[in-house]
């Protein structure tokens, strides 16, 4: 069980979720960081008192130094601040709520630490998930997963003694916001549109990653490198009502399911708290009152994200990391009103196709494909 943590990405969606959990379980805080929400990092300092705060953008970091001048908190800025806040020595725990690329280096050094990393950011196991379960192998760390699905797959998968013990794991996706509509329909889809998630409250870039379903894809890639399991050994099913949050199937037929409330307040604590478990802080799922549950097989072609990112996956080796680098750029133009929603799916399309795949890569090669996979999305 967590006692003291270091927060990255604590003003976002998910980073305000751990912080309430962080509260309701009496743990302390080592270290915060942000990008630029001055404001509310504020807030979140004098309420917590960490030793460290960090805003990756260099003017904000100023800013949060002269407001908290009556205070002990250090202030850093940039990716060297978030290394340090992943690396400090009294934090147990790196919970990683940061979106996108910006995840990995940090989360790497941490694994060099042997520190347990509560992993909220899926982008680095999909872009480097061989150089970060190798190194947590070498160094003694822990990875435990905070996306609700992978969550409910480590916790289905507590009671087996051998992973040759399980046939398939099975995914859950809600489907999304499109979930029905043609795909004519869903190519003109505005933002405002995209970023109304039927069931989860996250934000911006992952509710379109949601709506286009890239969010499952690169979930999917996640549970190969989390579990190591091979591809053909993982299926996704549309389940509208966000209640079975994963599933696992093992080798006599027996399927495990995780259910909650679609609240991720839930996987967050059970990442902080495994292998015990603590007083609840998300609501009781009440059966008697929850919808029916129904399933339904992903549509492939209406969603042309899911199948890229299927496609990466069984390539490996950097194109997982140029499918991602790509989507962040795609998903950053259309949230900015530049390109359509359609065209997202077009633009990965167009960098997985373009830049060149390097297996068994290097760190190295890991950030140089990224990098050339946003500017083939870019242009």
């Amino acid at each position: 069980m967590s006692n003291c943590i270091s927060l990255l990405g604590s003003t976002g969606s998910i980073g305000r979720q751990s912080l309430e959990v962080i509260a309701a379980c009496g743990m302390t805080v080592a270290s915060l960081t942000a990008n630029r929400d001055v404001e509310r990092m504020e807030a979140q300092c004098r309420q917590f008192r960490p030793r460290l705060a960090v805003m990756m953008d260099p003017a904000a970091a100023a800013d949060l130094q002269t407001r908290l001048g009556d205070t002990t908190i250090r202030v850093a800025s940039g990716p060297e601040g978030l290394v340090e806040a992943a690396t400090l020595e009294e934090a147990d725990t790196v919970l990683t709520a940061v979106v996108g690329m910006v995840g990995l280096v940090p989360t790497l050094a941490a694994v060099r630490q042997g520190k347990r990393i509560a992993l909220a950011n899926k982008e680095t196991l999909v872009c480097a998930g061989e150089l970060v379960m190798n190194g947590a192998d070498q160094y003694g760390a822990e990875i435990v997963p905070v996306d609700s699905e992978h969550s409910a797959i480590f916790q289905c998968l507590q009671g087996s003694r051998d992973r040759g013990e399980v046939k398939r794991l099975i995914l859950t996706a809600s489907g999304g916001p499109f979930w029905g509509w043609d795909k004519e329909a869903i190519a003109s889809a505005t933002v405002e549109q995209a970023l109304k998630h039927p069931n989860w409250s996250m934000g911006a870039k992952i509710t379109v990653d949601s709506a286009t379903l890239m969010n499952k894809g690169l979930e999917f890639i996640e549970a190969m490198r989390l579990y190591r399991m091979p591809p053909e050994k993982i299926s996704i099913v549309v389940h509208r009502e966000s209640i079975i949050h994963s599933l696992v199937e093992y080798c006599d037929n027996a399927v495990l399911a995780q259910l909650g409330v679609p609240d991720m307040r839930l996987p967050i604590q059970y990442a902080l708290t495994w292998p015990a478990r603590t007083q609840a802080v998300a609501k009781p799922l009440d059966l008697l009152t929850c919808p029916p549950l129904t399933f339904h097989a992903p549509d492939y072609e209406a969603f042309p994200c899911l199948s890229l990112a299927l496609e990466a996956a069984k390539t490996g080796g950097t194109a997982t990391a140029i499918l991602n680098g790509a989507n962040e750029a795609a998903v950053g133009l259309f949230l900015a009103g530049q390109i359509s929603f359609g065209e997202i799916a077009k633009r990965v399309e167009r960098a997985l196709a373009q830049v060149p795949v390097v297996h068994s890569p290097t760190l190295e090669d890991v950030l140089e494909a990224d990098k050339a996979a946003r500017q083939a999305a870019g242009k």
